[in-house]
């Protein structure tokens, strides 16, 4: 982890009165405190450099000064500067907190303007000569992002990447629509599928650029280590439906039973609440008009209405509340009202199981790969057995601790680990939803407070990357941690001639945050480098109340690094998934506009989301750049005093 020494500020200078400028006079001490505190930070950036020497060194001379500018900038952001950019501001000098890629060039501008206001000779120090200036920093961002993500479109600075669903691979129509909707860039994960289908989808992608002729990066992420939650001991075969009630309890909508052959099953055209399977030649005899009697596992009489026929399969109507089990026997009443012999329902699928946990349980998080259970109730002075379900990575828990956190599914349900034990981890659940949380098999599993031995690339992604180096532009790096791991990374793809292939490191832990200023500086080492905010990950590992925080300090110390930033995870998801936006995901694709490219995930309505993250971008980028207002004129301002705008 990359730690400065700066020395901390012995003053500040906001013992200056508010209504200064009231007076008509400057107070040549505060201004004189001002420059002190000024050329403090900039002793402070020399002595970053100055510490950072061995560090420097090895990256690339034509990385460097963006290297430098990063530990300008740590060295400032290590002080509360609260006070002085509001002296500043009250001086209309205030340009600190718009300066990341230019952060030194900005302090001397700042010391030469106070000296000035004194009326004190003062020429730029030796160490001006190597600065980046303010074009220069916007230049070299431009630079990185464009040999990272590709040239950035014609009408827009920010670009816009898209996760491939499997189905772009076979469907040409889904990936011509999306370039042709202001796509610049594809994403592929790892996680899914593999190199057939991912060679369909860049196969397509290919075609597409042609027709529309335009141009496409590739991102292909690979999957990392995947902490997940074992396999649960299956439910029993039950099949259960009910149909739609109204406020009287009366059946509103009736239950849609697909009634298919056992021996080779059909798919419903459309959605059904149950798929039963019965012998083919029983199905085929149905007509509509028939009825189907039976009792279900309560001995309940209950009734099905054949409605309709199409292939071998027959639908049906139920207005009961129906449980069934693998042999329940049927009985067909055709319209005479004669009856067949009774016909054993054929096998069904076992209950998807859950764990039922609320605040206060415990449970045991187990080395063990046999599947879970629930919790076995204790007996008068036998304790209960607390729930249990196994850790796809068992290695990994020997790393945690006493006391640190643990949290399944997406941060849904969270727990504190109270003891390790020769089983595995005994945790107890400190947060669910008011009612309780379920969790199942193949859930993730999440260790934000602990520091985990497992390696950041598995043999799968090293699989992986033979084929990423042949056909992709960049390589996302999936639980990346230290910058052992980034020169890891970079070790494989040398092996495999893809040395320039560019380099996407997501900060999805708490521990890739902790160490972003080492991992920025192993990056400037690469040819090609960028960082993806993976907000959804990062928010589980951080907490949510953090994210936002979180997300600003990580585009503040990229762009002081001058290196690129993906803004990714659930823009516009409700828009993308149900065609529908939310209020605030519109104003939170709104804050990608300083990020150099949005990632946008898959989903039915996804080349909607693209059209309308377009229009938003552009929208935002006529008033701001990054965090900068444009100060583009505006039309309200302009009717309000009667002129054109």
């Amino acid at each position: 982890m990359l730690t400065l020494k700066i020395r901390p500020p012995k003053g500040d200078a906001s013992s200056k009165p508010r209504d200064h400028l009231a007076t008509g006079s400057w107070d040549l001490i505060y201004t004189a405190r001002l420059i002190k505190e000024l050329t403090a930070i900039h002793a402070d950036q020399l002595a970053a450099e100055l510490q950072m020497k061995p560090e420097l060194e090895r990256i690339p001379v034509e990385h460097r000064v963006s290297a430098r500018n990063l530990l300008h900038y740590l060295a400032l952001r290590a002080r509360d500067l609260r006070s002085t950019q509001e002296a500043l501001a009250s001086l209309g000098l205030s340009s600190l907190g718009r300066a990341e890629a230019h952060i030194m060039h900005n302090v001397l501008l700042l010391l030469k303007h106070l000296h000035h206001m004194v009326r004190h000779s003062w020429d730029l120090p030796p160490s001006a000569a190597h600065i980046v200036s303010r074009d220069e920093g916007h230049r070299l961002l431009e630079r990185r992002a464009a040999s990272l993500l590709g040239a950035k479109p014609p009408s827009r600075s920010t670009r816009i990447m898209v996760t491939m669903p499997s189905e772009a691979s076979v469907d040409y129509a889904i990936i011509r629509d999306l370039v042709a909707g202001g796509m610049n860039s594809v994403r592929i994960n790892c996680v899914h599928d593999g190199p057939e289908v991912w060679m369909g989808m860049i196969t397509n992608l290919r075609r597409a650029e042609k027709e529309m002729g335009r141009r496409c990066s590739i991102l292909m992420d690979l999957g990392g280590p995947k902490f997940r939650t074992g396999p649960l001991a299956p439910g029993p075969k039950v099949l259960h439906w009910k149909p739609a009630r109204d406020a009287f309890g009366r059946a509103k909508t009736p239950a849609r039973i697909w009634l298919t052959p056992a021996e080779r099953p059909e798919t419903p055209p459309e959605s059904a609440d149950a798929i039963l399977p019965i012998r083919e030649a029983w199905v085929i005899a149905l007509e509509v008009g028939d009825r189907i009697r039976f009792h279900d596992t309560r001995e309940a009489k209950r009734t099905l209405n054949v409605v309709g026929a199409l292939n071998a399969s027959r639908w049906a109507l139920s207005n009961d509340t129906c449980h069934v089990e693998p042999g329940t026997p049927l009985v067909r009443v055709d319209a005479a009202g004669h009856e067949s012999d009774p016909e054993p329902l054929g096998d069904l699928p076992c209950i998807q199981p859950v764990l039922a946990l609320k605040e206060g349980d415990r449970l045991l998080l187990t080395r063990s790969q046999e599947p879970g259970r629930p919790e076995i109730p204790g007996s008068p002075g036998t304790p209960a057995a607390p729930a249990r379900i196994a850790c796809t990575l068992p290695h990994a828990l020997a790393d945690v601790r006493a006391g640190e956190s643990v949290r399944f599914d997406d941060g849904k349900i969270t727990g504190r680990v109270v003891e390790s034990t020769d089983d595995g981890l005994l945790i107890e659940i400190t947060k669910t939803y008011a009612r309780g949380s379920r969790l199942g098999a193949d859930k993730g599993v999440n260790f934000p407070d602990s520091t985990l031995s497992v390696p950041s690339l598995t043999e799968k992604d090293l699989e992986d990357l033979a084929f990423i180096v042949r056909h992709a532009d960049m390589v996302g790096y999936s639980f990346v941690r230290t910058p052992q791991d980034v020169h890891e990374l970079r070790r494989r793809l040398k092996d495999l001639g893809g040395e320039r292939l560019g380099i996407v490191l997501k900060i999805e832990t708490q521990a890739a945050f902790a160490n972003l200023p080492s991992l920025l500086l192993a990056a400037l080492e690469a040819p090609s480098a960028g960082i993806m905010i993976a907000r959804g990950d990062l928010a589980i590992e951080c907490g949510y109340e953090r994210l936002a925080e979180l997300q600003e300090e990580i585009l503040w110390l990229s762009e002081a690094a001058h290196l690129p930033v993906i803004w990714a995870t659930q823009v516009l998801e409700h828009l993308a998934k149900d065609g529908e936006p939310s209020r605030a995901e519109i104003t939170d694709a709104a804050m990608g506009e300083r990020a150099e490219c949005v990632m946008l995930n898959k989903g039915p309505h996804v080349v909607e989301a693209v059209h309308s993250l377009d229009d938003i971008i552009l929208r935002m980028e006529a008033h701001q750049s990054k965090k900068t207002p444009t100060l583009r004129s505006l039309r309200v301002a302009c009717e309000a005093l009667g002129r054109k705008g």
